[in-house]
């Protein structure tokens, strides 16, 4: 375990090395774990816990991501079932369904829920919004959550590269006495790296907000800012999207992800340190109210509501689509796509 103390707030973070890949195999050597759903993390975690020779079985309905499951080589009537009946044999519950999903399948769940199982989420959307959700577990289980901090994809490309992804880890609800054990094996169970430890609140509370500013929202809305400036004022499609994300994605990202900022700016023209230690403080000062409203909105349950809603709409997917088509058309990413093709690795 590496102890952090980082201007006096203190951690615990939780290494591979504390729970070897024995230790997990021994802590979860009377356990099934069932997971619920095939999406990004069901797909990524399942695929991880199976190729690691955990007892892991899947619960799908059937349709596309069955059909899918087959394909990756899950065996119906084997480790691949009803959400109903994956739910009854298993003693670990992965909810990794759709919040939408989570829904519609938590009052069919809940009632094969046996006392002691453990049930699992990778996002605390459900518990803690179950104003909306209706989602409260009962009392004669377990409650855990992993996070990873990075898409299903990333948990199974990581894993496969012999990497980890971090994740944060929590404990709702210890009925077992030994909830704290089952969450941290099966936190390495699927891949990931290191834990940082949480509440379900903290996790949704962070990640709604994150999804919504730096990690996506406010990204698209920057990147097409500063492309439509340039563009505005005569610069080519290539110049504006060389300038505005190549760059940005392929050159000076990986330089903070590498070292940190501070590395960043080291390894640029005096020019542009000058020019990002300027402006940075005006952005900073321009983003952070509009942050601090979205944060608002998320602890208020306000976003969820608003999600919980649109999701549950019987068009929504035909509205997202034209939504995502909308972005996929904008001129930024038709540039996008003819410019990566240029990539040298693409030639």
């Amino acid at each position: 375990m590496k102890e952090l103390n980082i201007n006096g707030y203190k951690e615990t973070i939780i290494e591979r090395s504390d729970y070897p890949f024995e230790t997990c195999k021994e802590i979860l050597k009377n356990e099934t774990t069932a997971i619920l759903g095939y999406g990004p993390q069901g797909c990524g975690q399942g695929l991880n816990m199976r190729d690691q020779g955990f007892d892991v079985i899947l619960g799908l309905r059937k349709g596309i991501s069955w059909e899918k499951a087959l394909k990756d080589g899950w065996v119906e009537g084997e480790n691949l079932f009803s959400i109903k009946e994956a739910t009854a044999r298993g003693t670990i519950i992965q909810f990794l369904l759709s919040d939408a999903g989570q829904i519609q399948s938590w009052p069919m769940v809940k009632e094969n829920l046996h006392k002691g199982d453990a049930l699992y989420f990778s996002h605390g959307f459900g518990v803690i919004f179950n104003d909306d959700t209706g989602i409260v577990p009962p009392d004669g289980i377990d409650v855990i959550l992993v996070a990873p901090k990075g898409s299903g994809l990333t948990v199974r490309t990581h894993f496969q590269a012999g990497r980890g992804i971090n994740a944060s880890f929590a404990v709702h609800q210890d009925f077992t006495g030994k909830a704290r054990e089952r969450c941290i094996a099966t936190a390495f169970a699927i891949g990931s790296g290191h834990l940082f430890e949480t509440t379900f609140a903290k996790e949704v509370h962070s990640d709604l907000t994150g999804e919504r500013c730096v990690l996506m929202g406010l990204l698209q809305g920057a990147f097409l800012a500063q492309y439509e400036v340039l563009r505005e004022h005569g610069h080519s499609p290539s110049e504006a999207y060389n300038e505005t994300i190549e760059e940005a994605l392929q050159s000076l990202y990986p330089l903070v992800s590498e070292k940190g900022m501070d590395w960043m700016y080291a390894n640029c023209s005096t020019t542009a340190q000058r020019g990002a230690l300027d402006w940075a403080p005006k952005f900073k000062d321009t983003l952070k109210p509009v942050i601090e409203e979205c944060y608002q909105k998320v602890i208020s349950g306000a976003e969820a509501k608003r999600a919980i809603e649109s999701n549950s709409k019987s068009d929504y997917r035909y509205t997202l689509e034209k939504e995502l088509a909308a972005v996929n058309n904008q001129e930024m990413w038709v540039a996008g796509k003819q410019l990566r093709q240029l990539r040298p690795e693409n030639l």
